[in-house]
């Protein structure tokens, strides 16, 4: 009896206090999530999860941060806010090493790679790049990266979601013009006269129909030309397209203005409208030696007899390109006897090129078509060789011709519908190029018609 007289009153007691004292000492705490711990755990709810209900209610304002922290992660991010980063690759890195090496979001980086735009420009990277980024304590906002001179790949965030696209780098097209003499080879004179290895390349490539640049070269002739260059932002980027260009070859002079039509057809035509372009190239690999002439009383290097010689060998290092001369359809692609291995082409007009001693073919199978200056096998030894070099021959109506002499076919000339706007826009850059000829040249050739 004493025992539950002592017990009921000490539980009097606590139902008094009790209450009070908790109110006291917890009310500041609570305050803040009042409203979500004010409500009774439901009917059938678990004590365990009354209890997670009480426990973060408990929690007050850690609770609330965190919460307020998750939200802000998912608002769209501000565009321009953040802070710039330049991302410079170096040897053996990867993008996802750049990003953790600088402490920026992979699984951003993973979400970007997604996008077929983004996958295809940023797969590839090499030491010296540049990737510009700005972010937010590590969340990726915006990504950069040129692709081109006039393009350049944008990644934006909007929220978490990631889009790309190609961005128009604008640039300055100035008109620049060089000149120079040969003295010992065509790249030395385009050095000296501050034309890069690409352009002379590309001049080569415009007069290749009628000068062949392995063998036709000598000391004494000359170029002249006008091209763009390319600026931006006051930086020099290197140089554009040729718009004109004069060749001078053993005291022959030859002119080419470049012209795009209405209809999208861009080529470069002679002062008088006709195209450069011939059917058929004059030699079907850049810039080799020739090793044997066509000579129909040859002494065969390897037989040691009198053998003719019915076509052009051109000695170049193994792997060298070799392009079919004009369009045609392959009509041979293997092994041939002392040819080695060999490629026949067979044009229009029943011409057919043969092209042999092949390391190896390009794509290009019997039976199918190739365009001209198309990759269609590589500079070897194979066969009757006795080094490595192309064997190319020439052939009409079955019968050998000397490629470097015989007389090609034109290509069609300017359409006659453009012809009074060709002959409008060229009479400028062709008084250019008459005014770049020395003096002491000038009477020796006619000004252009």
């Amino acid at each position: 009896m004493w025992f539950a007289t002592g017990l009921g009153l000490a539980l009097l007691t606590f139902s008094i206090l009790g209450p009070a004292d908790r109110a006291d000492t917890e009310a500041p705490e609570i305050q803040p999530a009042a409203s979500a711990s004010t409500n009774p755990p439901r009917s059938g709810e678990s004590a365990q999860a009354a209890t997670r209900d009480t426990g973060s209610a408990s929690a007050g304002r850690p609770t609330e941060a965190k919460a307020e922290q998750t939200a802000a992660a998912t608002m769209p991010k501000t565009q321009g806010l953040g802070e710039p980063l330049s991302l410079t690759v170096k040897r053996g890195d990867s993008l996802d090493r750049l990003f953790k090496r600088h402490g920026l979001n992979r699984t951003d980086l993973a979400n970007i790679m997604e996008l077929e735009l983004a996958r295809k420009h940023l797969r590839l990277i090499k030491p010296g790049d540049d990737i510009e980024v700005l972010h937010d304590d590590g969340s990726l906002l915006r990504l950069a990266r040129p692709v081109s001179l006039t393009e350049s790949l944008a990644v934006t965030r909007e929220g978490e979601v990631f889009s790309a696209e190609l961005v128009v780098r604008p640039l300055d097209r100035r008109t620049a013009m060089a000149s120079g003499t040969i003295n010992s080879s065509l790249f030395l004179a385009a050095a000296e006269a501050g034309v890069s290895d690409r352009t002379i390349m590309n001049l080569a490539g415009i007069f290749a129909w009628d000068i062949d640049f392995v063998l036709d070269i000598r000391r004494g002739d000359q170029f002249r030309l006008i091209y763009e260059e390319l600026w931006r932002d006051g930086e020099r980027l290197g140089e554009g397209t040729i718009l004109a260009a004069e060749f001078t070859n053993r005291g022959d002079v030859f002119r080419a203005v470049r012209f795009a039509d209405a209809s999208g057809r861009v080529d470069y035509y002679t002062p008088e409208g006709k195209s450069l372009r011939k059917a058929f190239l004059r030699a079907p690999l850049s810039f080799s030696r020739v090793s044997s002439n066509f000579n129909l009383r040859r002494r065969h290097p390897v037989l040691n007899t009198i053998r003719a010689h019915r076509g052009v060998d051109y000695a170049a290092p193994t792997g060298t390109p070799v392009k079919a001369a004009g369009d045609g359809k392959v009509i041979f692609r293997g092994r041939k006897g002392g040819y080695g291995n060999t490629v026949i082409v067979q044009h229009g007009g029943n011409i057919d090129t043969l092209y042999a001693h092949l390391s190896k073919f390009g794509k290009a199978r019997s039976g199918s078509r190739v365009r001209q200056g198309q990759t269609i096998g590589y500079v070897g030894s194979t066969g009757l060789a006795t080094g490595p070099h192309l064997h190319y021959e020439y052939r009409i109506n079955g019968v050998h011709k000397n490629p470097r002499t015989v007389k090609l076919p034109d290509a069609a000339p300017i359409d006659s519908a453009y012809l009074a706007d060709f002959q409008a826009a060229a009479a400028d850059l062709l008084q250019q190029l008459q005014d770049q000829r020395p003096l002491m040249a000038a009477d020796a050739i006619r000004p252009p018609s």
